[in-house]
């Protein structure tokens, strides 16, 4: 897999298209987010998601359809107003990193899922797959919040 670079960004966008986005260098790390709110963001039993470095993402359209939920004590989410698209966030838009749903992608990231984070709370109707990636019952490192 190749990974992203200014001369050939990566680029994703929502379901109808009207938030539009590119990555410009390499994803720093990829994985699955068992968390209930990442699960409740997506719908699905796990989110997978990489970051890449704050100055390496950018909007290209649609910032009028972007809408943050900022939960207390956790990481923003970010979707599409017109499709419902979860897309992006972590500490975005002021913060180092950006956490992109790796499902909204139309290139190839160059990197897939490396590890499974809060593997304690994955649902009882899908439980972590035994696919041989690290499982952290939290974070990663411990410590990082949702």
């Amino acid at each position: 897999m190749t990974g992203p670079s200014p001369a050939a960004p990566v680029r994703g966008r929502c379901l109808c298209g009207g938030v539009r986005y590119e990555v410009t260098a390499p994803f720093l790390r990829a994985n699955f987010c068992h968390c209930s709110r990442c699960r409740k963001h997506s719908g699905a039993a796990a989110s997978p998601q990489g970051r890449v470095p704050r100055e390496a993402f950018r909007l290209l359209s649609g910032a009028n359809l972007i809408r943050v939920y900022r939960p207390d004590q956790g990481m923003v989410k970010v979707f599409c107003a017109a499709c419902g698209s979860s897309l992006f966030g972590g500490s975005w838009p002021d913060g180092p990193e950006v956490s992109i749903r790796l499902g909204t992608l139309d290139d190839d990231p160059g990197i897939a899922p490396q590890f499974h984070n809060y593997a304690a709370d994955a649902p009882s109707w899908l439980p972590v797959p035994d696919d041989g990636l690290p499982r952290y019952e939290a974070a990663k490192g411990g410590g990082a919040v949702r």
